[in-house]
């Protein structure tokens, strides 16, 4: 059985979520093939903010697959940052990985996994990039020192042996070509998906129904969801909830689900008058399938995340932000790009779909009948090692 060994050593692993790190894994095993993964301490808490683990180890998690934490090298932030790791190559060593997939090649240790690949010339690498512009490099020593020096030295030299590096979006590919200087023929695009049980799940369970019952939104409501961490890079959501409650039509509801900051909440509260406009607060991961499934629109008028994919694969109408270099959500007409961050511009294109339902159903029919079939993490899973 073919071993595979997904190393996160370049940023975080939170169990019980669903990003790629959790993904990719889950279905790899689905796949047949022997898991195992490699991770630093950095995680989330409950409300998705950064935290660690006490203590390295290893242990099994949700999906019953081997996951060895490493300690940093020392308690100092630089090593933190640099991400110096103690036991990296004997952890890599111990699981014997016929492949290897780095989450992230930003990371110093990466050095330690070229040791490996030298004396292992059968070993099989590919390497994914999470940054771009609007998560990364956003100073000048963080852009030309961090990323254009330190970084673009490790992925450099890992080029050698990796068969592929994956953007996980097109701005991602790009960062990979123009800020670390990679052959655009080793770049491809590796799209994030969604969990295709829990979109499964979430139409077998009838979660359309049981979500608006829960809230007291009817069968014929027009509902809108959005949800995801609320700071400083998605002040937008607030804008979303301005614009339903100034719609005006008792027929059109939000729903807004996530963690929020405390300069926001305030603000937040406000807006939540509990009937037309619901803030719910965290949920679990793994809840938004639900939500999602019984939206009539799912709405993110900030920064990218991972839940953007997730609601076209679930087959629903998406309008979100014209993010340069994240295009590819709009398999034909599915989604709606918003050029301002404007309480007016929301409003318009909420009105024009709730008004126009040919266009609105020409939306949902595209996203029912492409959105899986480009966003399943289990097809994601296979195309990543082909």
């Amino acid at each position: 059985m073919m071993k595979v060994v997904h190393l996160c050593l370049g940023s975080f692993y939170p169990d019980n979520y669903s990003y790629q790190e959790n993904m990719l894994p889950k279905f790899h095993k689905e796949l047949g093939y022997d898991v195992e993964v490699i991770a630093s301490l950095q995680t989330f808490d409950e409300q998705g903010k950064t935290s660690y683990l006490d203590k390295p180890g290893s242990y099994y998690n949700e999906y019953n697959i081997k996951v060895t934490r490493l300690s940093y090298k020392s308690n100092n932030k630089i090593w933190h940052k640099l991400k110096r790791y103690k036991g990296t190559y004997e952890a890599i060593e111990n699981a014997r990985p016929d492949v290897l997939f780095i989450h992230g090649g930003q990371f110093l240790d990466i050095d330690k996994v070229i040791k490996y690949a030298k004396k292992n010339r059968k070993l099989k690498i590919y390497v994914d990039n999470h940054a771009d512009f609007s998560n990364s490099a956003t100073n000048f020593i963080s852009k030309n020192i961090l990323h254009k020096i330190i970084w673009r030295g490790c992925l450099k030299r890992i080029e050698p042996y990796t068969r592929c590096f994956y953007g996980v979006l097109p701005v991602r590919v790009d960062f990979l070509t123009n800020v670390y200087k990679l052959p655009k023929s080793k770049c491809q695009l590796l799209v994030m998906g969604a969990d295709d049980e829990l979109v499964s799940d979430a139409k077998k369970n009838n979660a359309r129904a049981t979500i608006r019952k829960k809230y007291g939104i009817a069968s014929n409501d027009f509902l809108i969801v959005t949800g995801g961490k609320i700071d400083q890079w998605k002040k937008q959501t607030l804008l979303l909830m301005q614009a339903v409650r100034e719609i005006n039509n008792d027929k059109v509801k939000l729903v807004v689900f996530g963690s929020v900051t405390q300069e926001l909440n305030g603000k937040l509260q406000e807006l939540a008058d509990g009937d037309v406009v619901k803030y719910i607060g965290w949920i679990h991961s793994s809840d938004s399938y639900n939500y999602f499934a019984a939206a009539d629109l799912v709405i993110f008028p900030g920064r990218h995340s991972v839940m953007w994919e997730q609601a076209v694969g679930q087959g629903v109408p998406l309008v979100v932000k014209d993010w340069p270099g994240t295009h590819h959500v709009d398999l034909g007409g599915n989604v709606v790009f918003l050029k301002d961050d404007s309480v007016e511009e929301l409003k318009n294109v909420i009105n024009k779909l709730v008004s126009d339902r040919s266009t609105y159903e020409i939306m949902k029919n595209i996203a029912v009948e492409k959105g899986m079939s480009v966003f399943s993490y289990k097809d994601i899973a296979k195309r990543a090692l082909e």
